[in-house]
C-alpha cells in the first residue's frame, strides 16, 4: 500500500490543489502554544517537545489500529494519503523561483536581488555567492519538503513522516532562539542525516559519479555536516553547474539543477516500486 500511496500524493500534488487546501498549520502551531504553557513542561524544552509530538502521533497510531482490520485496510489508505500531503513542504519552490529566473535572465541584477530576498529570503554580497545561495536554496527545499518525507514514509510509515514535518513546523515558527525551536532543529538535523546522504548518492547515479562520490566520501559519516551544505555541493557536481553568468546561460545551470531533481525523484519511485514487488 505504500507504494500506492506515494503515487497517489505524487498525482495529487502535480494535478490538483488539495495540498494548498489541506496544509493548515494552524491546529498544530496552536497545540504548541498549549504545550508551552503547561505547568512544569515550559522550562523543559526536550519534555515539551516531546508531549508536542506525542499527542498528534498517538492520534494518528489510534485512528490507523482501528481502521487497519476493516476491508483490508482499505480504509487506512485515505488517511496515509492525507497524512502524506499534509507533511510535504509548504510552497512551491519551482513556481517562487520564477521572478528571480526573469529577472536573471534579463541580466537585471538589482531586480534579482530583490526578488531572490522578497520571495526566497536569499541574502548575498556578490553575484556569484547570489546564485549559489539560490541554487542550494532549490535544492533543499527540493530535498526537506519531498525527498526527505517520502523517504521517512517509505521507510517507517506515516508516523515518521508526520514527525519530520511537525518538527519542521516548530523549528520554523518558534525558531532557535527558542528553548523548544532548537530541540526541534536538533532532532530535525537527526532526521534529516540519513535522507541527505541517501539523495546525494542518488545525485551520482543520476548525475556525475565521480564528482559527487567524491565529495560525499569526505562528508558520508561527519554527523555535523550540514545536510544543505552537503546537498548542495553533491548536487552542482553532479550536474557540472560551473556558469553563474547572468543571462540565458545562467537561468539554463537551474533548469538542469531541477532536471537532475527530477530524475532522482524517478530513480527514488523506481526504487520504491521495486521493492514493493519483491519484499
Amino acid at each position: 500500500m505504500s507504494f500506492l500511496v506515494l503515487l497517489l500524493a505524487l498525482l495529487v500534488e502535480k494535478f490538483s490543489g488539495w495540498r494548498a487546501r489541506l496544509q493548515r498549520d494552524g491546529a498544530w502551531l496552536a497545540w504548541l502554544g498549549l504545550v508551552q504553557g503547561l505547568p512544569g513542561v515550559a522550562a523543559r524544552p526536550w519534555l515539551a517537545l516531546l508531549v508536542a509530538l506525542l499527542g498528534p502521533l498517538l492520534v494518528l497510531a489510534l485512528v490507523l489500529t482501528l481502521l487497519q482490520p476493516l476491508a483490508y485496510g482499505l480504509l487506512a489508505l485515505p488517511v496515509h494519503l492525507l497524512v502524506l500531503i499534509w507533511s510535504l513542504g509548504r510552497g512551491d519552490v519551482h513556481q517562487a523561483m520564477g521572478p528571480f529566473r526573469d529577472a536573471w535572465r534579463r541580466e537585471d541584477l538589482q531586480g534579482a536581488y530583490h526578488v531572490a530576498e522578497r520571495d526566497l529570503g536569499v541574502q548575498a554580497d556578490s553575484d556569484a555567492e547570489l546564485f549559489a545561495q539560490v541554487q542550494g536554496m532549490l535544492v533543499w527545499q527540493a530535498f526537506q519538503g519531498f525527498f526527505a518525507v517520502i523517504f521517512w514514509y517509505a521507510l517507517l510509515g506515516p508516523a515518521a513522516a508526520l514527525a519530520y514535518r511537525l518538527l519542521s513546523l516548530t523549528e520554523v515558527h518558534l525558531g532557535r532562539g527558542s528553548g523548544l525551536g532548537e530541540r526541534a532543529a536538533l532532532l530535525r538535523h537527526a532526521f534529516d542525516w540519513l535522507p541527505a546522504r541517501a539523495l546525494a548518492l542518488s545525485f551520482a547515479f543520476v548525475g556525475n559519479f565521480v564528482a559527487v562520490a567524491r565529495v560525499l566520501l569526505h562528508h558520508l559519516l561527519a554527523w555535523d555536516y550540514p545536510a544543505a551544505r552537503l546537498l548542495a555541493q553533491a548536487a552542482c557536481v553532479g550536474e557540472d553547474l560551473c556558469d553563474a553568468t547572468p543571462g540565458p546561460a545562467g537561468v539554463a545551470s537551474l533548469d538542469a539543477l531541477w532536471q537532475l531533481l527530477v530524475r532522482t525523484a524517478v530513480l527514488w519511485y523506481a526504487a520504491f516500486a521495486l521493492c514493493a514487488i519483491f519484499l
